[in-house]
């Protein structure tokens, strides 16, 4: 290993595919390479070095990967190229053998990659241990979040579930929780830092705390920051249906404190679908939770995942998911057309969509999604929210977050930027909301 000049080598641009778990860890990274003297650049700058966060959900971001390393390569041919990430844990050999490439890092390794950069040399390196091993959740080391107004807390990492269609397990191993006390330290941190929401996100955020002793759940946190007011707002991220039990919808009803939106995976709505894709309920359990939410929290936004085109799904299979999809109280789903991943065994299934049909099927679906939306936006019309001011836009409007994620654009001025503000809804276009602040006071 060839030791080199920190200050030859002193400027990192770094690149982020995939989930918000890889958001706040190349944050992370960021942070950590500022504190060690490194001077932290867009990834559209020339570089020393440049770091490509990775993920391997599909093989599309696979190849999203390839193009970014080739891409750094271009703009620099002489600067190291670092690649971490899902992709990195799971096909090393695989970027090893791609020009440029000088040091490849596993997703444990990443913690540590400031001291790795001071030692790049010329040859190529591969750090990638057995994620399978690992007993650290990697989480809550985060001191400030500076690109956003809403910071993104990991609480959680890794899954147990093995699903068929999904790499993650393998990617990010087995599930593991931060330490409650941890957790909440994270939480407070960002406040002090001026964040007025916590996002508690994982990879499997639902399986937080069994791994702890004594167990505990996702409510713990809630309820512990709840009863310490560690923030004004705090935001779950995606939850199982099988993990929406009814003591955090009772709890969800009466918070004045978690903001009434959860993101609940369906990935498909026929159960002969869910069961090849090892999801572990049936359609009816999902409609069972989701209802129980709405009945409890009337403005509830609640969202979902749907994967359509997977292998054998027939189109009466699609047909039943659709119109199932149709009669649900929820606000917006994100659609996956179905992309096999090597190493999964959705991959080796026979019986696969064709993509013409896939695409068909998915064009259909954001269609249903985009109308499920616009009536739920418009159900607020001349109603008054809460809404977390966030930034102002090309356009000069002010774009905020209500608690239920609506995006709402106000007019006023910069001082409302970062301040929760009571905002009365005035119009819907399309999927964009438009209101007018009523009270220069932040909302209660």
């Amino acid at each position: 290993m060839v030791k080199i000049q920190e200050t030859a080598m002193n400027t990192v641009a770094i690149t982020t595919l995939g989930c918000k778990i890889n958001q706040f860890e190349s944050a992370a990274m960021s942070e950590a390479l500022g504190k060690d003297g490194f001077q932290v650049i867009p990834f559209d700058d020339v570089a020393d070095i440049y770091v490509i966060n990775t993920c391997t959900v599909t093989s599309r971001t696979d190849a999203e990967s390839r193009r970014l390393i080739r891409r750094a390569s271009r703009q620099n041919p002489s600067a190291r190229i670092v690649v971490t990430g899902c992709y990195a844990q799971v096909a090393f050999e695989e970027l090893s053998d791609m020009p440029g490439v000088n040091l490849i890092l596993g997703n444990s390794e990443k913690k540590g990659i400031a001291a790795l950069l001071k030692e790049i040399g010329d040859g190529r390196q591969v750090l990638v241990s057995d994620i399978s091993r690992e007993k650290d959740a990697g989480g809550a080391q985060l001191e400030s979040f500076a690109e956003h107004t809403r910071a993104f807390l990991q609480v959680q990492n890794g899954c147990d579930a093995f699903c068929s269609y999904c790499i993650v397990p393998y990617a990010r191993g087995r599930s593991r929780s931060v330490p409650l006390d941890e957790a909440l330290a994270g939480i407070r941190t960002f406040a002090a830092q001026g964040f007025k929401e916590v996002v508690l996100t994982g990879i499997h955020l639902g399986g937080y705390g069994l791994d702890l002793t004594p167990p505990l759940t996702l409510l713990d946190i809630l309820i512990a920051a709840e009863k310490q007011q560690l923030v004004e707002r705090i935001r779950v991220g995606s939850v199982e249906p099988t993990e929406v039990s009814d003591a955090l919808i009772a709890f969800l009803a009466g918070s004045k404190l978690v903001c009434p939106h959860l993101h609940i995976p369906l990935q498909s709505g026929n159960d002969q679908v869910l069961s090849r894709m090892n999801r572990k309920y049936a359609a009816n359990l999902f409609r069972e939770v989701v209802e129980k939410l709405v009945c409890a929290l009337p403005d509830i936004c609640i969202g979902t995942d749907i994967i359509t085109g997977f292998p054998g799904e027939s189109a009466e299979e699609f047909e039943q998911g659709y119109r199932f999809l149709e009669s649900l109280p929820v606000a917006y789903f994100h659609v996956f057309p179905f992309s096999p991943r090597t190493g999964t065994p959705a991959a080796t299934m026979g019986d696969h969509v064709r993509s013409s049909v896939i695409k068909e099927r998915a064009k259909a679906l954001r269609k249903l999604s985009e109308e499920k939306k616009k009536a739920y936006y418009r159900t607020f019309l001349g109603k008054e929210l809460p809404v977390l001011i966030q930034n102002r836009e090309e356009n000069g409007m002010l774009k905020g977050l209500s608690r239920n994620y609506m995006p709402v654009f106000v007019k006023g001025d910069d001082s409302l930027i970062n301040n929760e503000q009571r905002v009365r809804i005035t119009g819907v276009v399309r999927e964009e909301v438009k209101g007018e602040v009523v009270a220069d006071d932040p909302a209660p």
